[in-house]
């Protein structure tokens, strides 16, 4: 069985899709694509998992011990007690009718709470009071200068693709990579049948075939 590993011969089928696989094991992870199935549930809340590594990834953004402060209205947890209550504001506002009292005076958008409003004005401002302190870039908000240095400057990639090992540093190119193994075509055309795994194909499509781009 270990020999087909470095052989590639891939014997096992999918009788869904085109995929095929080296090892019993991966085609049996690949079938809960199409069946839907997450046996892989969370012993500390209600959340359930397609693999393993999915689970146990979870359990670490979510149930990791430097996150003490849980929400009474659901399972998500947080670093410190003010990020607690600004989400549990946000949920409180939702059960009582998705209230929004905050108002931007330039564009009229409106928000639940302050902070997110004090955000929002950085967009007709331009102000980046998040200075990278590894290079000159400056961002509107600390999430987007977390995102800075995870993709620029650092190396660590703490996100494994469970089909064929490949790393990855966000979540979010994880995603986009497991597109690929299982044949996932998103994109479709508005001016036929056909569909696309990446937005750049379908942008190119559109432009070569119905002269739609620039």
């Amino acid at each position: 069985m270990h020999s087909r590993v470095h052989s590639g011969e891939k014997s096992y089928k999918c009788h869904m899709c085109d995929k095929a696989f080296s090892q019993s094991a991966n085609l049996s992870r690949h079938m809960r694509v199409h069946t839907g199935d997450k046996p892989r549930k969370c012993s500390l809340c209600d959340k359930d998992f397609c693999n393993s590594s999915y689970l146990q990834q979870h359990k670490r953004n979510v149930h990791c011990p430097s996150r003490p402060y849980h929400c009474p209205y659901c399972w998500k947890t947080f670093k410190t007690d003010s990020r607690l209550k600004c989400h549990v504001l946000i949920q409180t506002h939702a059960i009582h009718g998705k209230m929004k009292p905050f108002k931007c005076r330039i564009c009229d958008k409106t928000f639940s709470v302050s902070q997110s409003l004090k955000r929002h004005m950085r967009v007709h401002t331009g102000d980046t009071p998040y200075k990278c302190s590894l290079c000159n870039r400056s961002f509107r908000d600390s999430s987007n200068l977390q995102q800075h240095k995870r993709h620029v400057h650092s190396n660590r990639r703490p996100y494994h693709c469970p089909y064929c090992g490949k790393l990855f540093k966000t979540e979010d190119e994880l995603k986009h990579h497991v597109l690929i193994h299982i044949g996932a075509k998103p994109y479709s055309c508005r001016h036929c049948s056909e569909r696309f795994t990446w937005l750049y194909q379908l942008k190119t499509h559109l432009l070569k075939s119905h002269n739609e781009g620039t």
